[in-house]
């Protein structure tokens, strides 16, 4: 579909030079299989996949090397077969320089595959389906941050997605990457958005891309003629390949300050990214590969290649012929929003470019001088925001007036920079602005967490002391009924040993002057079983069920018959 649609504008933008014809001369070209391939496990916004190879383990091409962590994170494939040789810290493409964490795959050379499961009847399948399946493929936005795919995909139920815009805009200068992609690749990427589709069902599909690429645009259309979507020219202007400023250029509709585009019923795929959902369902291949565009004056035949992920950037440079002695900055992405890389470390997923620009491209940035407050910053601002003030707030680090000025809706297009003429680096003070809050929303949410963790240890231990202290009143109340029934028996007992003690005296005084001393003994004896007995015989009814005491009673009224039988002979025996 090519019908003409209402186009709006955006706030501000530039046009800088494109250069971007330097790079479209020679197609799409295959660079030589790598001798080696550096896979860091972190290539793109979330979490770092976690290895399920070992060193010496021998793979195929496609084969799983690293699972997603969490739902924000993507797993990582091998790019060709061949053999795992270490797993640890290796080069990563970022401004830092620093190592992160990475899978190196020696090539084997025979670049075999491991078998591939196509879904061609994918329109039977139910769209969470198929999220599991782009997620397990590993793609993530091959356009911008990076950002998890399937995850951007899943819409809420109170957001549904009523608008599908794909992002053919590519408004950088010299990349020319999704130009090629949609040249020769326009109908895997319409057999993309129909993925899409069928996962979505969204009442309007828009293709906007900026009316320099006429071959792309031509291409695009000819290959979505049976399909919903609608490609649509847009007018070139930096940066209008931004997420927001695209979906106000194709719609009208703005994003509200810090909300997302699904917030609106919207969603936004980058044509490489929809290529590569293709791939995935319809081909049954992971993201292994992309096309990376090679620029810049120090390089004798700039081009756009086919590269496999994890192809060390040396590598592509020597293929389009860099000059070593002539290359002064080495970008990974464009002029604008890109940053300086090491020639020796890999390229990831969102690795669109790389510019290697001479001095005279890419001259040092004048020493910057006092701002004149002469608004062209502003006027320049895509997002409506106010530079000039952002960089007072960020000279002072007044982190709460940068907030509530908004930096955070600032795409760092670098717009507000590249008119400046006072050269001041307005974007490196937003970045930094940035991350000092970020980094401040962290300490504030670990000092938070401290002091729940805090109060949540001090109310087990008032709950455990609470507890010993009633365990301590419940010993000291039973110790006291013990002591209290003990007390009462002694009592009872004295009680009782008085009369039993007269009761013996008096049978030793009626027959003090007639028994003899055996015969003393043997009434002695028979009054002290007497005596025992009945001890027994009340421990017993004040403790029924003590079986001890219930088998000494037979034996102790044995005891005492004996030793009253044993009297009464003595008596008789004298008595006769």
């Amino acid at each position: 579909m090519s019908a003409q649609i209402r186009l709006w504008d955006i706030h501000g933008g530039i046009h800088p030079a494109e250069n971007k014809s330097q790079s479209t001369t020679r197609g799409l070209e295959q660079v030589p299989l790598p001798r080696q391939l550096v896979l860091p496990l972190l290539q793109h916004i979330g979490n770092h996949a976690e290895p399920v190879v070992q060193v010496g383990d021998r793979v195929l091409k496609g084969q799983l090397l690293a699972s997603a962590q969490g739902q924000f994170s993507c797993p990582v494939h091998a790019p060709t077969s061949g053999v795992i040789s270490a797993i640890g810290p290796a080069p990563y493409p970022h401004v830092s320089g620093l190592a992160e964490p990475a899978i190196t795959l020696d090539n084997d050379g025979e670049d075999r595959w491991t078998p591939l499961d196509p879904m061609a009847d994918y329109q039977s399948v139910e769209p969470l389906e198929l999220l599991e399946r782009i997620a397990a493929a590993g793609i993530s936005g091959l356009g911008g941050a990076g950002f998890p795919t399937a995850r951007k995909l899943l819409s809420r139920p109170e957001h549904p997605i009523h608008t599908l815009i794909i992002n053919g805009a590519e408004c950088e200068p010299y990349i020319t990457a999704d130009d090629m992609c949609m040249r020769h690749h326009a109908a895997r990427i319409i057999a993309g958005i129909e993925v899409l589709m069928h996962i979505l069902k969204p009442a309007r599909i828009l293709i906007g891309i900026e009316d320099n690429k006429p071959e792309a645009i031509s291409a695009m259309r000819d290959a979505a003629q049976q399909c919903a979507a609608q490609v649509v020219a847009i007018p070139t202007k930096y940066p209008s390949g931004g997420e927001k400023q695209l979906i106000q250029i194709l719609t009208g509709e703005e994003i509200p300050s810090g909300g997302l585009p699904a917030d609106i019923g919207m969603l936004c795929q980058n044509i490489a990214t929809v290529l590569a959902i293709h791939d995935a369902v319809l081909l049954g291949k992971p993201l292994i590969s992309r096309i990376v565009t090679l620029t810049g004056a120090a390089l004798d035949r700039p081009t756009n290649v086919e590269a496999l992920i994890g192809t060390p950037i040396r590598e592509l440079l020597a293929f389009a012929g860099l000059q070593p002695a002539r290359l002064h900055r080495l970008v990974l992405g464009g002029p604008m929003m890109g940053y300086t890389v090491a020639a020796y470390a890999p390229i990831i997923k969102t690795s669109n470019c790389l510019l290697a620009a001479t001095l005279d491209e890419l001259p040092p940035p004048p020493p910057a001088l006092p701002c004149i407050r002469c608004g062209l910053c502003a006027e320049a601002c895509p997002a409506q925001l106010l530079p000039q003030q952002l960089h007072w707030f960020a000279l002072g680090k007044d982190y709460p007036q940068l907030q509530r000025q908004n930096l955070f809706d600032c795409i760092e297009c670098g717009a507000c920079a590249y008119v400046c003429p006072s050269s001041i680096p307005l974007v490196q003070y937003f970045r930094a602005g940035k991350s000092e809050i970020r980094a401040l929303e962290r300490q504030h949410t670990r000092a938070e967490q401290s002091r729940q963790r805090f109060e949540q240890r001090q109310e087990r231990l008032q709950r455990e002391a609470e507890q010993r202290e009633r365990d301590r009143q419940e010993r000291a109340e039973k110790a006291a009924r013990a002591k209290a029934a003990r007390e009462a028996k002694a009592a009872e007992d004295r009680a009782a040993a008085p009369a039993e003690a007269s009761d013996l005296a008096r049978v030793q005084a009626g027959k003090a002057n007639t028994l003899s001393p055996e015969q003393k003994q043997l009434k002695i004896a028979a009054a002290t079983a007497r005596m025992a007995l009945k001890k027994a015989q009340k421990q017993l009814a004040a403790n029924p069920d003590n079986t001890d005491l219930q088998a000494q009673i037979p034996a102790l009224e044995q005891a005492l018959a004996e030793a009253e039988q044993a009297f009464e002979q003595a008596t008789s025996q004298e008595g006769s």
